[in-house]
């Protein structure tokens, strides 16, 4: 189990959830990689406040 920062509705800073998600086995041709830093883009923001529209709730930002 890891964890990750999801949101489950539209909305400020205080809809970001830190959760476990479940990771399934990597496919063929990909790896797993253990990030230590992220950084996020400002859209990232967009998606969150609802300005622009995201494929489905919840969702983990890092576009």
């Amino acid at each position: 189990m890891v964890k990750a920062i999801r949101v489950h509705e539209l909305g400020g800073p205080e809809v970001l959830k830190w959760e476990d998600v479940e990771l399934g086995e990597p496919k063929e041709g990909e790896i797993r990689v253990k990030n230590k830093a992220v950084g996020l883009n400002f859209i990232d923001v967009y998606f969150r406040k609802g300005v622009y529209k995201t494929s489905t709730l919840p969702y983990t930002p890092g576009f």
